[in-house]
Parts: structure tokens; C-alpha cells; sequence
């Protein structure tokens, strides 16, 4: 595994193209937190990463709170993995990996108890892309990410809402190295998606989530 201090490294010689997510289980509560904010303040870290089925987590059974209080206080999002993941698959009881964990409709509980945090949904979430469109259109700090899938296989209400209500909270993302950039821009060209709504989701969205406007 790699560190969080060595990907905060390669992020700082080569901050022209990286930019940095913690990932820390939220089991490790206060310290956790801790650890997060000599992150965020000393190693120029700019997000936290969770991925609930592989931790282990429900995201709204508070046990990843601490964590989600120093994100919101110092202004860096949190980005959940949402929908099923193929790790585990078809290993005998799928590996022990609950998908439910990670249905977007339990991000909408910490939206409500974080308002003022920024919350990334990771990927179409498969079977739950209704549930994730509902959070990200009723909770204002609430996005979602486009990684993971080829844009040719976005289920339509996915384009339907990125061209339309959810177009200032769709980011781009491929999930390199299963889905190139390259790959995933090529397909994305052929996506029936508006021409002022494009540059919206490469790049103007992520810029105002992340925060990097400054």
C-alpha cells in the first residue's frame, strides 16, 4: 500500500497535475482526525477518500464523523466510492464486501449532518444512479463523479441530468488505469451533451469543488 505522506510527496513535485486525497478508516476515530488535519495543514493534502464496502462503514453511522468534521471545518471535500465495486466479485460471499454500504442515499444522512461539507459521489452508481441523482439535486454541497465507466455506458438519466439540473455538480474522472483518460475523453466526445455544458464538467465544476479558484 502507499502511504498517504509518499502520495502527499509525489503530489508536491508534481503539483502541476496531482492533486492529493488522505484516505484513513474512519476505526481509528480521533486519531484518525487527527492524523487528517497534520494532513491537510502541514502536507497540502485536499480531500479525504472513503470507499464504505472495503472499510467496513455505513457513511452514516457516525463512525467516520471526526474525520468529516475536519474536512468540513478546513474547506476539502470528502469523496465516497458509491455502487457496486468489482472487488470481490465472485468470491464466496462476494469476499465479505456489503454493496449496500455503499448506496449514495446514506451520504444523504451526512449531507444533513454536514451542510456545509462538500461530498463527491464516486462513480454512476450502479444500481443506484436515481438515489444518487436525488441527493445531488436536493443537497446543495453534493456531487457526482463520472469515473469508473465508459460515458457510452451512462445510463440516460445520468445525461439527462448532467445536461440539465446537475450541470454546475457533474465532475469529470476516468479511473485510470482501468479507464484511460484518453479512452474515456474519446467517448465522452460522443456523449449528447450539450457545448456549454462540456467545459462545465471537465473542468469548471471540479474547480469550484475542489476549491482551487484561489
Amino acid at each position: 500500500a502507499v502511504s498517504n505522506e509518499e502520495i502527499a510527496d509525489a503530489a508536491a513535485a508534481n503539483p502541476d497535475v496531482l492533486i492529493p486525497f488522505a484516505s484513513i478508516d474512519p476505526a481509528k476515530g480521533r486519531a484518525g482526525a487527527r492524523t487528517f488535519r497534520r494532513l491537510v495543514q502541514e502536507r497540502g493534502m485536499r480531500g479525504i477518500k472513503f470507499h464504505p464496502s472495503l472499510q467496513d462503514f455505513a457513511p452514516n453511522d457516525s463512525s467516520a464523523y471526526p474525520l468529516l468534521e475536519v474536512a468540513q471545518e478546513l474547506g476539502v471535500p470528502a469523496l465516497f466510492h458509491t455502487g457496486q465495486t468489482g472487488i470481490g466479485a465472485g468470491l464466496p460471499g462476494g469476499g465479505g464486501i456489503r454493496l449496500s454500504l455503499s448506496n449514495p442515499m446514506l451520504l444523504d444522512d451526512v449531507a444533513v449532518d454536514f451542510p456545509d461539507l462538500t461530498i463527491i459521489m464516486a462513480h454512476p452508481s450502479f444500481p443506484w444512479q436515481d438515489e444518487a441523482l436525488a441527493v445531488a439535486t436536493h443537497k446543495p454541497g453534493v456531487y457526482i463523479d463520472l469515473s469508473g465507466w465508459s460515458p457510452k455506458y451512462f445510463p440516460p438519466q445520468l445525461v439527462r441530468y448532467a445536461n440539465t439540473l446537475l450541470q454546475d455538480k457533474v465532475l469529470f474522472g476516468s479511473d485510470y488505469p482501468l479507464i484511460t483518460p484518453d479512452r474515456w475523453l474519446a467517448d465522452f466526445a460522443k456523449l449528447d451533451i450539450k457545448d456549454h455544458v462540456r467545459p462545465k464538467i471537465l473542468k469548471e465544476n471540479a474547480v469550484r469543488a475542489l476549491r482551487l479558484g484561489a
